[in-house]
């Protein structure tokens, strides 16, 4: 079965950007592949942080993970900081890696300009991904547009590793050159189906630094309470203003939760004024509730079992480092050491 990795950094408990962004497809994967999903803790250090609050949502993280439908019979759920590989082999990749491509990356760029001293973890954060996915010789990664940049580097990463450590395979390419062996696969990138999920002001994506999210786990009158002033389309200033669903985020979290006759009624409205955006939001919310019931059910058992989510993610830690040490053994023999 082909092997699929995938990783999300421990921003506590997940909210609805995460889940229906990535997480929800990784539930549908964990069936059609081997899949091994991390919480990237080395990831969240890259910025300034609470040691006792990372903690807190390391474990957050992992409950809502499991809620919302990561099987640890059909999947690996572990966390990053217990495989000691991850930070070796990104040694070893970095120095593979120009200065230039990093500079290049378009997040490095975007996060730098906001920071009055850039710390060189955040330089070095594609060459971590690059490592994270590469340690377990994942064949595709499942993202969403905005990581297919990262991925693309881990992609070279990759294929350069292989030409300069890879043993000869006694063959020649086309162009004369000596054939070595692929020892890393050249991850592909699983799209998402989910378009990027823009927060509820409209403008920016999902985001808990925008505060812009709806917690997976919140309360349905917490949820209302932030539907209700959610921006809607622009151009509808009264109820009786027809209004076009295609450029209103509400509409596309309704073809996120709702089902297909229902998003279908709900464009219908929208066009014709059947509907204010009240009503809209309302039926939202009921779709919303559906789908979260059941998630946050499973949370509150999960909480009060505090066992399940250790044992969960001790037997994914041991799973990975044993897959992390049979990589790692060929990578120092490969590179001399």
């Amino acid at each position: 079965m082909s092997r699929i990795f995938s990783g999300i950094q421990p921003s506590g408990e997940l909210h609805i950007g995460n889940y229906l962004g990535a997480v929800r497809n990784w539930v549908r994967l964990q069936h059609e592949f081997e899949a091994i999903f991390c919480i990237v803790d080395y990831h969240a250090i890259t910025v300034a942080y609470d040691p006792e609050q990372l903690r807190l949502r390391r474990r957050a993280m992992a409950v809502s993970l499991l809620a919302a439908g990561i099987d640890p019979n059909a999947a690996t759920l572990f966390v990053q900081s217990q495989v000691p590989e991850h930070t070796e082999l990104t040694w070893f990749l970095n120095t593979i890696t120009p200065l230039g491509e990093l500079e290049r990356q378009t997040q490095f760029k975007e996060k730098a300009q906001r920071q009055e001293s850039i710390a060189a973890g955040l330089l070095n954060y594609p060459v971590l991904q690059a490592a994270d996915i590469l340690l377990y010789r994942a064949d595709s990664v499942p993202v969403g547009e905005d990581q297919v940049q990262h991925l693309e580097l881990s992609r070279v990463v990759a294929r350069r590793w292989n030409s300069q450590f890879g043993r000869p395979t006694g063959s020649t390419n086309e162009d004369g050159t000596e054939e070595r062996e692929q020892f890393f696969p050249e991850p592909k990138a699983l799209l998402t189906p989910t378009r990027r999920i823009m927060g509820l002001d409209g403008q920016a994506k999902m985001s808990k630094s925008m505060g812009n999210t709806i917690g997976l786990l919140e309360s349905p009158e917490s949820i209302w309470a932030k539907l209700r002033p959610a921006v809607t389309d622009p151009k509808r200033i009264r109820k009786t203003d027809p209004g076009t669903p295609e450029v209103c985020n509400i509409y596309h979290l309704h073809k996120a939760f709702s089902p297909p006759d229902t998003v279908e009624h709900v464009a219908v409205q929208c066009r014709t004024a059947g509907w204010g955006c009240i009503d809209c939001k309302k039926v939202l919310a009921e779709s919303m509730e559906r789908e979260l019931v059941p998630i946050r059910r499973r949370a509150a058992e999960l909480a009060d079992s505090p066992r399940t989510v250790d044992d969960v993610l001790a037997a994914g830690a041991t799973h990975c480092r044993a897959l992390a040490r049979e990589t790692m053994d060929a990578v120092r023999d490969r590179m001399g050491f």
